[in-house]
């Protein structure tokens, strides 16, 4: 009998309560539930951890030493597991080397298209190169100046990891000397060469004196030459130039050889592709003198100079050179001509720079940079430095012979910078002769299949060119679930982590189809996850709960969406089936006048934009994916308001001006991003209740008796904590070929303190015990210190009182480390002057936590404070008092403002996907919008309204 269900018993992983349950196999399968109930730990920490487990124990212990060990998840068994795929919300690659190209393997299909049919073109004339006999070569060589030495080398090794032995032991036999890595040497010498490192290895094959009657002995030359590498051969001229020529490729017109097309041609990671002036990163880090310069309305020495100004050397050096070019040094440097400031800058020409020894600012601090041996001073120097576009390459890479090479007139860097949409359409338009076809078909078919896989999920506005760091970390997961789509396998359990985040309601359609696609084909899709349309599509349901943290971890309710919403005790089922609902405001709160104002946003693909964001209410921007959303909240709002308030040196986007920027006092950006990321960080300590809760244990009577200081009750710090665990409450075991084993600690107990400092009481508590209380338990024992109440009191009002004051900042989700943030920033005291950024606050938030996210968000904004939020999800939409719609579409097709205004006229607009969905949304509530003109109907409304929303 075939096995039909993944069978899960026992399961007591974090919070999960000792759970058994049964997976059917082969279809979609959602888990959800509130935010902390245990998704994560069923779905990820103990499904996929002991799929990755087994596979990793059936490897040899040789390659189990180099991989990530997993630990056993705490779990009784798990039978029917399928080899396990996880596609998390952590970005795929922050190198910014990697590119959506290099992360689909589109971009290694594309270089093996380009090797094999690419046609050459000139790099300066743009001339179709040719291939070029042995006669040609040979005229070039005679047509050097006659009684030039020409030294014929024949280049038999380039750029290859080996010893080479036996062809450097033949090339002895043969009578040839041998240049190594640019040395001349005897091979009659033993010579040992490095195994893993890159060699060229170049046989002299003769000296020859230009001039009458040699025209023999070079072309026999020459020949042995072609013959000996493959049809390549290396011309050194007596003064040190040297000449590659090919009987493949030459431009007929300029005499550009080009070498023979090879795959890593076209790789930016290679030597034999990437640009040499920027080495494959398109950019260059240099040093900018907007930053150098760090005031310009003052005199160079007088406090303009910014890095520098210190080195008695360079200032020196400034002096001499003002005296010799005649300039005033007084003066404030904005007022100096140009020329002077570039010359300060950027140095004399060639031949003066030697006789004042000075060659500019810059350079002098690029050579203190590379002479330094201190990586603080270099991270220091960073901040002065800014990226450009590379001038040679432009951005694009390569090398200039490999963008010269063209297929369907395009090359290699015009086709990656095409949005994708367009690029699948290039790909398959591409025309080949028969020859041609026989090699180039089967790379265009998977390069057109892959293309289409990513449009299918949503992804048609990026471009394979778009640098992997700049992804947010829905498309990573999108991407990475194209190219498992693309794979073709079966019989895999897949497990995804909330693959909407960032995606438009337009497009969840396309993700449903794509994650149906991958199932159809024989697979297992586990998806955690709080979408209404996913929760709705899929095939089986498992809702967690009944609550969060110690009160979740069971299963409330399993089986199909219709029969979630049949179980009375499931939430989620309650929300889905319409019984309980978010209400929303009816009377969205008045625009006061004061406004700020991003004029001229040109940055990415934002057209042009003028934004107006009015101040003291909620602003929602939206629109559909690419839409240039996050270019124009957090690339230039954000870092423009930190610049001019806080002296931030992050450049922010292309844009003309900000107007309004006086009426606000503080800009805070509140992310998805953990608020710490060691065990060390908790609630306690990132909400500042731990300093607190610490002065007065060290107020209390026995404390002073002892002597003993507020620090005596931190574990980060010696004396008080217990040094046998160094406060952490746990010791690591390292266990060769097996996972490290993490115990409680011995000595302490996991209570991280020494016993004369747990000896100190406060109402029965210790201070261990204390961390170890939930907050809201935490709330009535230490109710009598004021500062401390309020912050504890801020986090059961945002729904966070299940956690533990002392809990471990790693083991909270992204939504309640979010909330820990909100909850932080509304127990400060408010001046209702400060501007929030919230980017995608819903994600990792189930429809009741979202209702506690929205009071959380009017309270912070009825206290006086402005609120952006960049989010798709309609609940948060419909609350905003201020609507900025983005689009129409993605990418190319994207960068405007198609509609702006309250959520009820974006409704009425037509061509706005936004207001589609706003639409559906009041024609199913028709009573919303007749009480936005009755007062008194929706003052009734509200009231019964109450009844189906739970408190």
């Amino acid at each position: 009998m075939s096995i039909t269900h993944i069978t899960v018993r026992g399961a007591r992983q974090h919070n999960l309560r000792d759970i058994s349950v049964q997976i059917p196999r082969n279809t979609l399968t959602v888990v959800t539930g509130l935010s902390g109930s245990g998704k994560s730990s069923l779905a990820f920490d103990t499904i996929y951890a002991e799929g990755q487990r087994r596979y990793v124990e059936t490897l040899s212990a040789y390659a189990r030493q180099f991989l990530d060990q997993i630990e056993r998840p705490d779990v009784d068994s798990i039978e029917g597991l399928s080899p396990a795929i996880s596609i998390e919300q952590k970005t795929t690659s922050r190198s910014p080397r990697s590119t959506v190209g290099t992360i689909t393997e589109i971009y290694d299909y594309m270089r093996l298209l380009y090797a094999s049919v690419g046609v050459p073109h000139c790099p300066n004339c743009g001339q179709p190169i040719s291939r070029q006999t042995h006669e040609q070569i040979v005229e070039r060589i005679l047509s050097l100046a006659p009684g030039d030495r020409v030294t014929i080398y024949a280049p038999v090794v380039r750029g290859r990891k080996g010893e080479f032995k036996d062809l450097l032991d033949e090339l002895d036999q043969q009578g040839f000397r041998a240049r190594i890595d640019g040395e001349l040497r005897d091979l009659t010498e033993s010579i040992s060469l490095e195994k893993r490192k890159n060699h060229t290895i170049e046989a002299v094959i003769d000296r020859v004196v230009l001039k009458p009657g040699v025209e023999t002995r070079l072309q026999e030359a020459v020949a042995r030459a072609l013959q000996m590498a493959n049809g390549l051969v290396l011309i050194g001229v007596s003064g040190g130039s040297e000449q590659l020529y090919s009987s493949s490729m030459a431009c007929p017109d300029c005499g550009l050889d080009v070498p023979k097309l090879e795959p890593r041609s076209f790789s930016f990671n290679s030597t034999y592709g990437a640009c040499p002036e920027c080495h494959g990163l398109g950019s260059i880090y240099d040093f900018d003198p907007a930053k150098v310069i760090t005031d310009w309305s003052k005199p160079l020495l007088d406090g303009a100079l910014g890095p520098g100004s210190a080195s008695q050397y360079l200032l020196k050096l400034i002096q001499l050179a003002a005296q010799r070019y005649k300039i005033d040094l007084k003066k404030p440097f904005e007022q100096l001509p140009q020329k002077q400031q570039e010359l300060l800058l950027y140095g004399p020409g060639k031949g003066e720079a030697p006789r004042t020894g000075f060659h500019g600012i810059l350079s002098y601090l690029r050579d203190a940079v590379e002479e330094s041996k201190s990586d603080a001073y270099r991270e220091w120097m960073l901040n002065y430095m800014s990226a450009s576009t590379c001038p040679v390459c432009k951005g694009r890479r390569l090398r200039p012979e490999s963008l010269a090479v063209k297929v369907g007139g395009l090359s290699i860097a015009d086709f990656t910078a095409l949005a994708l949409k367009r690029a699948v359409d290039a790909a398959r338009n591409l025309e080949f002769s028969q020859r041609e076809a026989l090699i180039a078909e089967r790379l265009r078919r998977e390069v057109v299949e892959r293309l289409e896989f990513l449009n299918a999920v949503g992804l048609g506005y990026l471009s394979l060119n778009r640098s992997a760091a700049t992804l947010s970390g829905g498309e990573g997961q999108r991407i990475r679930l194209a190219t498992q789509i693309g794979s073709r396998l079966r019989g895999v359990l897949y497990v995804l982590d909330e693959p909407s985040i960032g995606l438009h309601q337009r497009d969840n359609q396309r993700l449903i189809n794509a994650l149906e696609s991958l199932r159809n084909l024989g697979n297992t899709i586990l998806v955690v996850e709080h979408d209404e349309d996913t929760i709705r599509h899929a095939d089986y349901v498992l809702d967690l709960g009944p609550g969060a943290g110690k009160l979740g971890g069971h299963v409330v309710a399993e089986g199909t969406p219709q029969d979630i919403m049949l179980a009375p005790a499931s939430l989620t089922g309650r929300y889905l089936a319409g019984e309980v609902k978010i209400l929303h405001r009816f009377e969205p709160r008045s625009v006061n006048g004061n406004w700020i104002t991003i004029e001229g946003a040109r940055s990415h693909n934002l057209r042009d934009v003028t934004a107006k964001f009015p101040l003291g209410v909620m602003t929602v921007v939206t629109g559909v994916s690419g839409s240039g959303k996050s270019t124009l909240v957090n690339d230039i709002l954000y870092r423009a308001l930190a610049k001019q308030l806080y002296g931030s040196r992050e450049e922010p986007g292309e844009h003309a001006r900000i107007k309004g920027f006086e009426n606000i006092d503080k800009v805070i950006r509140i992310d998805q991003s953990p608020i710490g990321r060691t065990p060390r960080s908790n609630p306690a300590t990132y909400t500042g209740v731990f300093s607190g809760i610490r002065d007065l244990y060290a107020m209390l009577p026995e404390s002073r008796e002892r002597g003993y200081k507020a620090g005596r009750f931190s574990f980060n710090v010696a004396g008080g904590r217990c040094e046998a665990c160094q406060g952490e409450g746990q010791r690591r075991i390292e266990m060769n070929f097996l996972p490290d084993v993490y115990v409680q600690c011995e000595v302490c107990n996991g209570r991280r303190y020494n016993q004369e400092t747990l000896a100190v009481k406060f109402n029965g508590h210790s201070i261990a015990d204390v961390l170890d209380l939930a907050i809201e338990d935490a709330l009535p024992v230490l109710a009598d210190i004021p500062q401390v109440r309020q912050k504890l009191q801020t986090l059961v009002d945002v729904g966070l009182g299940y956690i533990h004051l002392g809990q471990a900042a790693t083991t909270l989700s992204g939504g309640e480390a979010q909330r820990i943030k909100l909850a932080r920033e509304l127990s400060k005291r408010q001046t209702g002057r400060t501007l929030y950024l919230l980017d995608e606050p819903t994600t990792g938030l189930h429809f009741d936590d979202v209702r506690k996210l929205l009071e959380v968000l009017h309270r912070l904004t009825d206290l006086g404070n402005t609120i952006v939020i960049i989010e798709h999800n309609l609940d948060v939409i419909r609350n905003a008092d201020w609507i900025i719609d983005l689009g129409p579409e993605g990418g190319e097709d994207g960068g405007q403002i198609v509609a702006e205004g309250t959520p009820e006229r974006i409704s009425r607009v037509s061509g706005s996907h936004t207001g589609e969905f706003l639409r559906r949304y009041y024609a199913e509530h028709p009573v919303v919008l007749e009480l936005n003109s009755n007062g008194s109907g929706a003052a009734k409304r509200r009231k019964t309204a109450k009844k189906d929303t739970i408190q």
